[in-house]
């Protein structure tokens, strides 16, 4: 369901309870599309989120914490400028649209009180934020620049008058009379079909206009325009508990993944379960939060990911290329025997000839072989030739194991980091991934650039049902560190058989359960590249039997007197995060 101006009103009226009257504490701007107000209000801190993303704009009051970056960006400047410690005067919504208007009074640079206001756009790609001054409508700063070259309908920048978005001709859910909804539908020949109120009424999105429909016809109404009247009571009864207050918000599950949410009971979709929230806002954070911030890990590591693609596609095509040099080299003892034949029958040789037709004494039966000269040269050099040929193909034969080998090893240790950078789960990750492959030569970068170090991120630490320690490596770094250096020799170490993954250590306080033995093979099996397989191999033995091999790569080790589970991966169920 997507955030339309139906639950945008009841996000609207919680702000609100809230936030009115309340002051501007802290103004951050974790991302570049997104600020963070923290707002206290009857010795209550609020962190107000707001989004202008083009994936999942939004507006709620969050709990989670996010980062900031050390240098403010110019937005969050301004904003900290005209909005710290101003007064929170008023929270309107445009006509049930996806508009917010947030008034903040502070006083300006001439000591006087001034009204701000920050007009709040979530409308999908063109979503928007931008610092009004009140008294004049001219735009302090918007978050995103929208020149006349970007969008000829609107511009948003710096400087210019704020103009509202085109204006809606639809009818608002929130005060039409039937007389309007009759007139609205005939002179636009509206079709009774499912999209009919979202093309009617202002903030009604499709999914929950196929609802009121479905709900109608339930009812029973004939979805007719001669039963209009009817249809116009029913659809007023539901705006107008809307608009008196809803105090329930749905969550719906589809086996344990998110499917929907709504401010109204959804008869229409298909679900397994369902969760009921008290807020508006905590239901939004809980739909959004995972998903927005794997889209957002997946941009900020887009760059790291295309470089390891085309690094693995590079270690791809030079097996194909060694492979095909192993097979060319597989016939190199046919010119040794050539060499040898001819050898043997040198004194019957002559420089006039094309070819030489010599028992094979190798051969149990004797058989005559013919073998091609080159005309003109002495029968030394067409036995040299072939000695050559032969020698030749040897160490091509030798060197192309050995860089199969290497090549073979570099594609696993960069199977290993892409499957780190996918696994990540926050910015420091993805950070400490690119210092990895900085210090294995696969990003270049100036020595002499300032590149301010980051304190390292730690491995995942849960606890397995019977309260044993299990740990995760997040990358290659980790892994070598867990493994070499952190645990000890009775620790058990767990690993996909022959897929790329993370290193898990069981810490060995006396006795390890089957129970804690099969919860750290899920996590093994979760964070490697089968985590959306089943029925996963994972490795396990004792961390004395795990060794590095000297030169390996961050990450590379190697195992023996093993045993082997099989898994379907799991992080979410007996083992918890440990705070």
């Amino acid at each position: 369901m997507p955030l339309d101006g139906v639950y945008i009103y009841n996000i609207v009226r919680e702000l609100k309870t809230l936030l009115i009257n309340g002051r501007v504490e802290k103004v951050n701007q974790p991302e570049k599309d997104e600020i963070v107000l923290t707002i206290k209000n009857q010795r209550t801190n609020y962190r107000l989120l707001i989004s202008a993303s083009s994936v999942y704009p939004k507006i709620h009051i969050t709990n989670n914490i996010k980062k900031n970056p050390l240098t403010a960006p110019m937005f969050c400047m301004v904003l900290r400028k005209y909005l710290n410690t101003a007064k929170v005067v008023d929270i309107r919504q445009l006509d049930c649209d996806r508009v917010i208007f947030i008034d903040f009074e502070n006083t300006d640079e001439l000591g006087f009180n001034s009204i701000y206001t920050l007009a709040v756009e979530i409308m999908g790609r063109h979503s928007n934020i931008s610092l009004v001054r009140s008294r004049d409508s001219i735009i302090m700063e918007s978050i995103k620049h929208v020149t006349p070259e970007i969008s000829s309908v609107r511009s948003l920048y710096t400087g210019i008058k704020y103009e509202l978005p085109p204006a809606s001709q639809k009818l608002s859910p929130l005060n039409y009379t039937y007389e309007q909804l009759d007139k609205y539908v005939l002179e636009n020949s509206i079709k009774f079909e499912s999209n009919f109120f979202s093309k009617v009424f202002t903030g009604v999105s499709t999914p929950f206009s196929k609802e009121l429909v479905f709900e109608i016809k339930k009812a029973p109404i004939d979805f007719q325009y001669n039963d209009l009247d009817k249809i116009s009571q029913f659809v007023g009864k539901v705006f107008l508990h809307m608009k008196n207050g809803i105090s329930s918000f749905y969550l719906y599950y589809e086996g344990d993944k998110v499917k929907d949410f709504y401010c109204f009971p959804l008869e229409s979709i298909k679900y397994s379960s369902i969760k009921k929230y008290g807020s508006p806002s905590k239901l939004i954070e809980d739909f959004y939060f995972e998903r927005d911030k794997a889209d957002r890990l997946k941009n900020k590591s887009s760059d790291l990911q295309k470089l390891l693609h085309v690094n693995i596609e590079r270690c791809e095509k030079k097996l194909q290329i060694l492979n095909k040099t192993l097979d060319d080299c597989s016939h190199k003892d046919k010119y040794k025997l050539y060499g040898e034949l001819l050898t043997a029958n040198i004194y019957s040789l002559k420089s006039e000839m094309d070819s030489a037709q010599v028992q094979n004494y190798y051969s149990d039966n004797y058989e005559l072989i013919t073998i091609p000269l080159e005309k003109g040269k002495s029968p030394s050099h067409n036995i040299q030739k072939y000695y050559k040929k032969y020698n030749k193909m040897k160490k091509s034969e030798e060197a192309a194991a050995i860089q199969i080998q290497l090549t073979e090893d570099e594609l696993n240790y960069l199977q290993s980091v892409l499957t780190n950078v996918k696994n990540a789960d926050d910015y420091d990750s993805i950070d400490e991934i690119k210092r990895e492959l900085i210090e294995t030569g696969y990003i270049k970068f100036k020595k002499n650039s300032n590149i301010k170090k980051k304190s390292s991120s730690k491995p995942y630490h849960f606890v397995s049902s019977d309260g044993t320690d299990i740990y995760v490596g997040k990358n290659n770094f980790q892994n070598d560190y867990l493994t070499l250096k952190f645990a000890s020799n009775k620790d058990l170490w767990f690993h996909t058989k022959k897929i790329p993954g993370s290193h898990v250590i069981v810490k060995n306080m006396g006795t390890i359960t089957p129970e804690t033995i099969n919860e750290a093979a899920q996590l093994a099996a979760y964070y490697s590249k089968a985590k959306d397989s089943s029925k996963v191999p994972v490795d396990y033995t004792e961390v004395k039997n795990v060794h590095k091999p000297n030169g390996a790569k961050p990450g590379m080790v190697i195992y023996y007197t093993n045993k082997t589970v099989y898994v379907n991966p799991n992080n979410r169920a007996t083992p918890k995060i440990k705070e």
